[in-house]
């Protein structure tokens, strides 16, 4: 006598109509697929026991023919300013980070895209870790379901906002963020709103104009560090093959089609960029679209090549900017002694 084995197939990797189609096929109602989806997507359920109203035949049923591929947090830690890091085990046992980040009036969820980044900006730990994969949509929504529940339980409010400034770079695993957004803000799924989340890039130009053709509600934020194209390609390899010129004119694009501002995100360093000619730089590349500044506290990540700029350097580039109408702040990172602010995530447990 021989046993068959069944494979078991992710049952989050079935569109809703596959799931109908699967239930007919079994001699069941296809209504069933309905209850199944809204406690995958709605509920975040983990495991086919959480189904509660469907029969334990069905459960069973589904145990033998389906696997639920979610995440595990594998470690967190809490930092002083309440911030809290997850290490998040993937099926496969890969690792990648998350940041929960609590503010006065709202708590983010910073997400990764990819195990690893293959980017090689100098500046940033993940970019020192070798690009493994990227995500499944289902691992980008169970970050953000874990951090929801985390925000509830840990400071009983509900998640606010996410951005997409984890590990990896977003527009290189662009197809299962959309897919993970579209989870996240669909009413079958968190119903978080889109004009919460923002993702954020290094500026790839073609995937910007692919943003805007596909009309895209969330926010955009470039990683930009300098408007200078000598300067950004030393520490930001991807300006080599994606100028500041090529990345203009896809904001450009970007604006004419979605009419939403861009946020750069941009760090000051002491002897890279804190000179009054990056300042007016950046000052001029600001004013190609409606765009505002986040100046970010730089995060070390050990050896020292990149040091914080002066508090004045900090100011004149504040002042500069200010006094051109470009809307610009000076934004304090959160976890830094965990290793969980801006350019810091890197697994290093």
């Amino acid at each position: 006598m021989t046993t068959e084995t069944v494979t078991k197939r992710d049952i989050r990797k079935l569109k809703l109509d596959e799931l109908k189609e699967f239930f007919v096929q079994q001699g069941d109602k296809a209504f069933r697929a309905q209850q199944v989806y809204e406690w995958l997507w709605k509920k975040s359920a983990k495991d086919f026991e959480q189904m509660t109203n469907l029969s334990l035949a069905t459960r069973e049923m589904l145990k033998t023919h389906f696997t639920i591929n979610h995440v595990l947090v594998d470690t967190m830690q809490r930092s002083n300013d309440g911030t809290i890091k997850n290490a998040i085990k993937l099926h496969d046992g890969l690792i990648v980070e998350s940041v929960l980040i609590p503010a006065e009036k709202r708590i983010t969820a910073c997400v990764s895209s990819q195990v690893g980044c293959s980017l090689g900006c100098k500046f940033c730990a993940t970019a020192r870790m070798k690009r493994m994969r990227n995500l499944n949509p289902d691992e980008i929504y169970d970050q953000v379901a874990a951090i929801r529940q985390q925000s509830e339980l840990y400071f009983g409010r509900p998640l606010t906002n996410i951005v997409f400034m984890g590990m990896g770079e977003p527009l290189l695993n662009y197809a299962n963020v959309i897919a993970a957004i579209e989870k996240i803000t669909s009413p079958q799924g968190l119903n978080m709103a889109a004009k919460r989340i923002t993702v954020s890039t290094v500026g790839i130009a073609k995937m910007i104009i692919k943003m805007a053709d596909d009309e895209v509600k969330f926010n955009l934020a470039v990683s930009l560090h300098s408007a200078l194209n000598e300067t950004r390609s030393s520490i930001m390899p991807i300006n080599d093959s994606n100028s500041l010129e090529e990345l203009g004119e896809a904001l450009k694009y970007w604006y004419a089609k979605r009419k939403k501002k861009v946020t750069y995100e941009y760090v000051v360093w002491e002897g890279i960029n804190d000179t009054m000619e990056h300042a007016q730089a950046l000052l001029r590349f600001c004013k190609i679209i409606p765009s505002k500044v986040n100046l970010i506290e730089y995060n070390p990540i050990d050896d020292g090549e990149f040091r914080q700029a002066s508090e004045e350097k900090l100011q004149m580039y504040l002042h500069l900017l200010e006094s051109n109408g470009i809307t610009a702040r000076v934004r304090k990172s959160r976890g830094k002694d965990i290793d969980a602010a801006c350019g810091q995530l890197a697994n290093k447990g």
